[in-house]
This record gives C-alpha cells, sequence and structure tokens, in this order.
C-alpha cells in the first residue's frame, strides 16, 4: 500500500503532484528510502563518488501532476531608470 503525500515542485515546470513516500518501518531503509553506496577508482582505490540505491519499499517514480501552476512570461520593456542618470534638454518644473 502506497503511502501518499502532496509536494510542491518546480522542474519541469511549477506543480503540485502526489507522490509516493518510503515506509517508515522498512527493516531496510528504515523509513529513509534507501542507501547511499560509496565507490572508489578501481587503479588507485580513492574515492570516487557516491550513488544512491532505492529500497524496494518506495517507487521513487510514482507520482501524479494534481495542479499544474502557470509560468506567467516576463513583459519585455524597456530599462528604466528611476532616478534620471541621463541628460535631458527639457527644463525642470
Amino acid at each position: 500500500m502506497p503511502r501518499l503525500r502532496i509536494h510542491r515542485t518546480t522542474w519541469p515546470r511549477p506543480a503540485l503532484i502526489l507522490t509516493d513516500t518510503p515506509r517508515p518501518a522498512c527493516l531496510d531503509c528504515r523509513g529513509e528510502g534507501g542507501h547511499n553506496r560509496d565507490y572508489g577508482d578501481h587503479e588507485t582505490g580513492e574515492y570516487a563518488g557516491t550513488e544512491w540505491d532505492p529500497c524496494p519499499c518506495w517507487d521513487e517514480g510514482r507520482r501524479w501532476v494534481l495542479l499544474p501552476f502557470l509560468r506567467f512570461p516576463r513583459r519585455c520593456r524597456p530599462h528604466v531608470d528611476p532616478w534620471g542618470g541621463g541628460y535631458s534638454d527639457e527644463p525642470p518644473f
């Protein structure tokens, strides 16, 4: 049985999504959803990075978009300096 929660995402577009969460009583991951695994270079034995191994109690690909947010385009307007910043041949009134 999936444990669902509402989550806000910004990629690929802003939206509210319904997503699955890991089981809190899972004996393998203890509710974290997986394990970090460090690995090293085969030749030197030095640290080369970390990989994420997801737990079978959780499907991180299970998600449904509930409410997509609208994107408003930025208005193209000329840059206007609020302090005047330039010279004018009109007298001040």
